[in-house]
Protein backbone atom coordinates (compact mmCIF):
# COMPACT_ATOMS: atom_id res chain seq x y z
CA UNK A 1 0.00 0.00 0.00
CA UNK A 2 1.19 3.52 -0.83
CA UNK A 3 0.63 5.97 2.03
CA UNK A 4 -0.20 9.47 0.78
CA UNK A 5 0.51 11.66 3.78
CA UNK A 6 -2.38 13.80 4.96
CA UNK A 7 -1.06 16.94 6.65
CA UNK A 8 -3.67 19.49 5.61
CA UNK A 9 -1.79 20.79 2.56
CA UNK A 10 -2.21 19.93 -1.09
CA UNK A 11 -4.38 18.24 -3.63
CA UNK A 12 -4.02 14.74 -2.24
CA UNK A 13 -7.02 13.20 -3.95
CA UNK A 14 -5.67 13.83 -7.46
CA UNK A 15 -2.45 12.00 -6.56
CA UNK A 16 -4.41 9.13 -5.08
CA UNK A 17 -6.55 8.84 -8.21
CA UNK A 18 -3.41 8.84 -10.37
CA UNK A 19 -1.98 5.85 -8.49
CA UNK A 20 -5.34 4.08 -8.58
CA UNK A 21 -5.40 4.31 -12.38
CA UNK A 22 -2.74 1.59 -12.26
CA UNK A 23 -4.70 -0.47 -9.72
CA UNK A 24 -2.25 0.51 -7.00
CA UNK A 25 -3.55 0.56 -3.44
CA UNK A 26 -3.03 4.18 -2.35
CA UNK A 27 -4.54 5.61 0.82
CA UNK A 28 -4.59 9.18 2.13
CA UNK A 29 -3.67 8.86 5.80
CA UNK A 30 -2.00 10.36 8.86
CA UNK A 31 -2.24 7.05 10.75
CA UNK A 32 1.32 6.20 11.75
CA UNK A 33 0.64 2.46 12.00
CA UNK A 34 -0.67 2.41 8.43
CA UNK A 35 2.31 4.46 7.26
CA UNK A 36 4.74 2.06 8.95
CA UNK A 37 2.99 -0.90 7.34
CA UNK A 38 2.90 0.64 3.87
CA UNK A 39 5.31 -0.30 1.09
CA UNK A 40 5.80 3.28 -0.19
CA UNK A 41 5.28 6.83 1.09
CA UNK A 42 4.23 9.84 -0.96
CA UNK A 43 4.31 13.44 0.32
CA UNK A 44 2.51 15.73 -2.15
CA UNK A 45 1.82 19.37 -1.44
CA UNK A 46 0.96 22.82 -2.69
CA UNK A 47 1.12 26.09 -0.79
CA UNK A 48 3.46 27.72 1.69
CA UNK A 49 6.53 26.02 3.17
CA UNK A 50 5.88 27.20 6.74
CA UNK A 51 2.28 25.99 6.66
CA UNK A 52 3.48 22.66 5.30
CA UNK A 53 5.93 22.19 8.16
CA UNK A 54 3.27 23.21 10.67
CA UNK A 55 0.95 20.63 9.12
CA UNK A 56 3.55 17.88 9.52
CA UNK A 57 4.15 18.89 13.15
CA UNK A 58 0.43 19.06 13.96
CA UNK A 59 -0.16 15.65 12.37
CA UNK A 60 2.85 14.27 14.30
CA UNK A 61 4.35 12.86 11.11
CA UNK A 62 7.96 14.03 11.24
CA UNK A 63 9.38 11.10 13.22
CA UNK A 64 7.62 8.48 11.10
CA UNK A 65 8.83 10.15 7.88
CA UNK A 66 12.42 10.20 9.11
CA UNK A 67 12.32 6.64 10.47
CA UNK A 68 10.70 5.07 7.39
CA UNK A 69 13.16 6.80 5.08
CA UNK A 70 16.05 5.53 7.22
CA UNK A 71 14.64 2.01 6.87
CA UNK A 72 14.94 2.36 3.09
CA UNK A 73 11.26 2.65 2.21
CA UNK A 74 10.68 4.30 -1.20
CA UNK A 75 9.65 7.93 -0.63
CA UNK A 76 8.30 10.41 -3.17
CA UNK A 77 7.95 14.15 -2.55
CA UNK A 78 5.93 16.25 -5.00
CA UNK A 79 6.26 20.06 -5.32
CA UNK A 80 6.03 21.41 -1.73
CA UNK A 81 6.60 17.83 -0.59
CA UNK A 82 9.98 17.96 -2.33
CA UNK A 83 10.93 21.31 -0.81
CA UNK A 84 10.10 20.20 2.74
CA UNK A 85 12.82 17.54 2.55
CA UNK A 86 15.50 20.24 2.68
CA UNK A 87 17.05 22.28 5.47
CA UNK A 88 15.29 25.63 5.19
CA UNK A 89 13.29 28.02 3.05
CA UNK A 90 13.28 31.77 2.39
CA UNK A 91 9.48 31.75 2.14
CA UNK A 92 7.76 33.95 4.76
CA UNK A 93 11.13 35.11 6.03
CA UNK A 94 12.79 31.89 7.16
CA UNK A 95 11.50 28.43 7.98
CA UNK A 96 13.31 25.24 8.94
CA UNK A 97 12.57 22.11 6.92
CA UNK A 98 12.95 18.40 7.61
CA UNK A 99 16.72 18.53 6.87
CA UNK A 100 16.64 15.03 5.41
CA UNK A 101 18.61 16.35 2.44
CA UNK A 102 21.12 19.21 2.35
CA UNK A 103 19.95 22.31 0.55
CA UNK A 104 17.78 25.41 0.73
CA UNK A 105 14.61 26.68 -0.89
CA UNK A 106 15.06 30.01 -2.67
CA UNK A 107 12.64 32.48 -4.22
CA UNK A 108 12.77 33.17 -7.95
CA UNK A 109 14.30 36.63 -8.27
CA UNK A 110 15.01 36.94 -11.97
CA UNK A 111 12.39 39.38 -13.26
CA UNK A 112 10.24 36.61 -14.73
CA UNK A 113 6.61 36.09 -13.79
CA UNK A 114 6.08 34.29 -10.49
CA UNK A 115 4.79 31.70 -9.93
CA UNK A 116 6.55 29.68 -12.58
CA UNK A 117 3.40 28.05 -13.91
CA UNK A 118 2.81 25.84 -16.92
CA UNK A 119 4.76 23.43 -19.09
CA UNK A 120 8.54 23.63 -19.22
CA UNK A 121 11.38 21.42 -20.45
CA UNK A 122 13.39 19.32 -18.05
CA UNK A 123 16.93 18.07 -18.62
CA UNK A 124 17.71 14.63 -17.19
CA UNK A 125 21.23 14.70 -15.73
CA UNK A 126 21.52 11.26 -14.13
CA UNK A 127 19.75 7.89 -14.30
CA UNK A 128 16.37 8.11 -12.61
CA UNK A 129 14.16 5.02 -12.33
CA UNK A 130 11.01 7.16 -12.24
CA UNK A 131 11.70 8.32 -15.82
CA UNK A 132 11.68 4.77 -17.23
CA UNK A 133 9.73 4.76 -20.54
CA UNK A 134 8.78 8.44 -20.07
CA UNK A 135 8.90 9.89 -23.58
CA UNK A 136 8.44 13.60 -22.88
CA UNK A 137 10.81 16.24 -21.53
CA UNK A 138 7.96 18.67 -20.79
CA UNK A 139 6.44 18.73 -17.32
CA UNK A 140 3.88 20.93 -15.56
CA UNK A 141 5.12 23.29 -12.83
CA UNK A 142 3.38 25.60 -10.35
CA UNK A 143 5.84 27.14 -7.87
CA UNK A 144 7.40 30.41 -6.72
CA UNK A 145 10.38 28.86 -4.92
CA UNK A 146 13.00 26.36 -6.00
CA UNK A 147 15.55 24.05 -4.40
CA UNK A 148 19.30 24.63 -4.38
CA UNK A 149 21.06 21.43 -3.38
CA UNK A 150 24.18 19.34 -3.89
CA UNK A 151 24.60 18.30 -7.50
CA UNK A 152 24.67 14.60 -6.66
CA UNK A 153 21.04 14.86 -5.43
CA UNK A 154 19.81 16.26 -8.74
CA UNK A 155 18.29 13.89 -11.30
CA UNK A 156 16.83 16.55 -13.62
CA UNK A 157 17.04 20.30 -14.00
CA UNK A 158 14.79 22.98 -15.43
CA UNK A 159 15.58 26.54 -16.49
CA UNK A 160 13.38 29.48 -15.53
CA UNK A 161 15.87 32.32 -15.59
CA UNK A 162 17.92 30.17 -13.21
CA UNK A 163 18.71 26.48 -13.44
CA UNK A 164 17.01 24.60 -10.61
CA UNK A 165 16.40 21.04 -9.47
CA UNK A 166 13.32 19.62 -11.20
CA UNK A 167 13.78 16.09 -9.85
CA UNK A 168 15.73 14.61 -6.95
CA UNK A 169 17.18 11.15 -6.41
CA UNK A 170 19.10 10.11 -3.31
CA UNK A 171 19.07 6.42 -2.36
CA UNK A 172 15.39 5.59 -1.64
CA UNK A 173 14.29 9.26 -1.79
CA UNK A 174 12.77 10.62 -4.98
CA UNK A 175 11.11 13.97 -5.54
CA UNK A 176 9.78 16.20 -8.31
CA UNK A 177 9.25 19.96 -8.32
CA UNK A 178 6.72 19.46 -11.11
CA UNK A 179 3.35 17.73 -10.68
CA UNK A 180 3.40 14.30 -12.36
CA UNK A 181 -0.31 13.87 -11.64
CA UNK A 182 -0.96 16.91 -13.87
CA UNK A 183 1.41 15.89 -16.68
CA UNK A 184 -0.90 13.60 -18.61
CA UNK A 185 0.10 10.10 -19.70
CA UNK A 186 3.85 10.71 -19.37
CA UNK A 187 3.52 12.10 -15.87
CA UNK A 188 1.39 9.17 -14.79
CA UNK A 189 4.21 6.84 -15.88
CA UNK A 190 6.39 8.52 -13.23
CA UNK A 191 3.90 7.60 -10.51
CA UNK A 192 3.57 4.08 -11.91
CA UNK A 193 7.35 3.70 -11.87
CA UNK A 194 7.52 4.88 -8.26
CA UNK A 195 4.89 2.36 -7.22
CA UNK A 196 6.93 -0.35 -8.91
CA UNK A 197 10.12 0.31 -6.92
CA UNK A 198 10.88 -2.50 -4.50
Amino acid sequence: MISILDYGVGNLRSVQKAFQRFNMDAEITFDKTKIKNSSHICLPGVGAFKKGMEGLVNADLIDVIENEIKKGKPFLGICLGMQLLFEDSEEDGYSKGLSILKGSVKKFDNGLKVPHMGWNDINIVKPYPLFKEVNSDKMYFVHSYYVQTEQNNVAATCDYGVKFAAAISCDNIFATQFHPEKCGVEGLKILKNFGGIK
